[in-house]
């Protein structure tokens, strides 16, 4: 039998301080980024600080199952976004789960009906022509109305763009190129290959604001022109610089009926606008994306192709906005009653194609293409499940959850200290160091991925531990049956460590592949209870590694444990341990009897 290689053993001793070193400046880095980041407790799901959770399930048209893809659901989930936060909720979370589901979770303090309306309703997206516009906030000065909307019958002045995103504009492809001249609002529409428009002195930030012309109502009477005077009056007092305004600016405002919206200019600044009937609807956009233009120095452009239909009507509202002037040769490109974009255009687009161009970065190009293509998707949304929990729910579930685990956890303290006595010296600081690194690393994951402390997640929690107790029993039972055999504690808790390795291995690989299955093919608040579960049994393996046995292999060296004191847990007579054999030293020679054995 080959003799065990020298230093192998001191190489081995000198192993464990290190570890126990490295896992403590794991536990001093979590603890410090915790409260350096503020984050000293975890966020608690919907389920137990209270408030709405919803999830959505994308249903496509017939024939269009392929529509439910990641783009398409993220574009949802950015729609969604905003109507949540145009209610005025603060820390909602919008998010997929598989492939075809949306979770809606808004917290306690939110009409629950309203945003069930809001979320769960299909995005509507619409392109309006403009009457009149100007940054909310400035004071209007009457003056006459310059030209007729063709389609609306009112007229406005020139609105202040100083704020808008000077430069853009949308084209139609495959035709010659017009001249570009340069509009107040800094927005075009022009046909053929683009080229943008340089925004005049006027259209700069810092220049002096143009206030719109109060739209004068067009010669009626009756219920048309007291319909078109409220209309009026609605332009004259919108304050779209309140958040609860611009919730409900042309909210539930039909098609065919001109109405009044709300949208963000590139400073920053909210403008209001005065917009006819819709003239082309979002489902008459084919395809929308965002390309980076090579051929010009536009950059990066929104491309928009639209369906035979839309394009016959996309002809006629910019034939038709051609003919006036800013910004009543603007069209609004209106989403769930908020203005994306405002293009102007100087002449009709006939082509069925068409190109919004300014100085756009990626991103911005990306947003507004998501938009475009959302008012064209062949998906709807239905509720799968509402669950509503008030503020007092929620907290007694969280205190019942925290009682549930101190009482699991008391019951394994007690077993360890009947069963192990000494060795839950090992036992109960390894599950101390356990729920450190859990509690540390949930408080960062709120911040970081958005991870929410639900209920089922608390009960992950408890089964983890466990499952983590679990580890702490194979290995001390492994060193007891080493002790059985007669070998004195440190060569037993050597050879006991590689057995009681694989079976822990073994075990958490089972554990945290039933956590990934279920995260994986389960939606909602399972998934919560999955992803604590895969947790704690990564943390399992490091903290056995890097802590339970470095700390067993330093006692051993103790006279306490070495000895099998009778409360040590590893008292060799009560373990029934065989005595050592010991064999005499072989006599030399050829008279040589047998080999005598006697017990030490």
């Amino acid at each position: 039998m080959a003799a065990p290689k020298k230093g192998r053993s001191a190489g081995a001793q000198s192993k464990p301080w290190r570890s126990l070193a490295l896992i403590l400046i794991a536990i001093v880095a979590l603890t410090g980024g915790m409260f350096a980041s503020g984050n000293t407790t975890p966020r608690l799901g919907i389920d137990l600080a209270g408030g709405t959770s919803i999830t959505l399930r994308a249903v496509p048209e017939r024939g269009q199952e392929s529509a439910i893809n990641k783009a398409n659901m993220d574009t949802a989930v950015s729609i969604m976004e905003r109507r949540v936060n145009g209610l005025g909720v603060s820390e909602a979370e919008v998010q997929t789960q598989g492939n075809d589901n949306i979770i809606v979770n808004i917290p306690k303090g939110t009409n629950s009906k309203q945003a069930r309306e809001q979320v769960g309703t299909t995005a509507k997206l619409y392109f309006r022509p403009v009457l009149a516009t100007e940054v909310s906030g400035a004071a209007a000065s009457p003056s006459p109305s310059t030209s007729s909307s063709p389609s609306a019958g009112a007229s406005g002045g020139t609105g202040d763009k100083a704020g808008d995103k000077t430069g853009e504009k949308a084209t139609s492809t495959g035709s010659a190129t017009p001249s570009a001249t340069a509009s107040p609002q800094g927005r075009a529409v022009t046909d053929g290959l683009k080229a943008d428009a340089t925004p005049s002195a006027g259209s700069t930030a810092s220049s002096s604001p143009k206030t719109s012309a109060s739209p004068s109502p067009s010669a009626s009477s009756g219920s048309g022109g007291d319909a078109t005077a409220k209309l009026q009056a609605q332009y004259a007092a919108l304050d779209c610089t309140k958040k609860d305004v611009r919730a409900t600016a042309g909210k539930g405002v039909k098609p065919t009926d001109p109405t009044v919206a709300c949208g963000q200019n590139s400073q920053g600044q909210w403008q209001k606008y005065l917009l006819g009937p819709a003239g082309v609807d979002g489902t008459d956009v084919k395809k929308a994306q965002a390309v980076f233009n090579t051929q010009t120095a536009a950059g990066w452009t929104v491309t928009m192709e639209f369906t035979s239909k839309g394009a016959k009507k996309f002809a006629d509202i910019t034939g038709k906005l051609a003919q006036n002037q800013s910004p009543q040769n603007q069209f609004a490109i209106v989403l769930d009653g908020n203005v994306v974009s405002d293009p102007y255009v100087s002449q009709a687009l006939t082509g069925g194609n068409a190109e919004i161009t300014g100085r756009f970065s990626q991103e911005e190009a990306q947003s507004l293409a998501n938009m475009l293509s959302y008012g064209a998707l062949p998906l709807t949304f239905k509720e799968d499940s509402v669950t509503t929990v008030t503020a007092a729910l929620g907290g007694d579930q969280l205190h019942a959850g925290l009682i549930a685990g101190a009482i699991g956890l008391a019951l394994v303290v007690i077993y360890l200290l009947v069963f192990y006595r000494g060795l839950s010296v090992i036992a109960i600081p390894s599950l101390l160091v356990s729920a450190i690194l859990t509690y540390t690393i949930m408080a960062l994951l709120g911040p970081a991925i958005g991870f929410a402390l639900n209920l089922p997640a608390v009960c992950g929690a408890i089964v983890a531990i466990g499952i983590t107790a679990d580890s702490f029993i194979v290995f001390f039972e492994r060193i007891r049956d080493e002790i059985r055999e007669g070998r004195s504690l440190r060569p037993a808790v050597e050879r006991a460590w590689p057995r009681a390795r694989r079976t822990i291995l073994v075990s958490d690989f089972v554990s945290f592949l039933a956590a990934a299955v279920l995260f994986i093919v389960t939606v909602g608040k399972v998934q919560g209870f999955a992803f604590t579960l895969g947790l704690t049994t990564v943390l399992d393996v490091v903290v056995v590694f890097l802590f339970t046995k470095p700390l067993m292999t330093i006692l051993a060296r103790r006279k306490f444990f070495a000895n099998g004191h009778k409360w040590s847990g590893l008292d060799p007579k009560a373990l029934g341990a065989k005595p050592p054999l010991r064999r005499t030293r072989r006599p030399s020679g050829p008279a040589a009897g047998p080999v005598e054995t006697k017990e030490a």
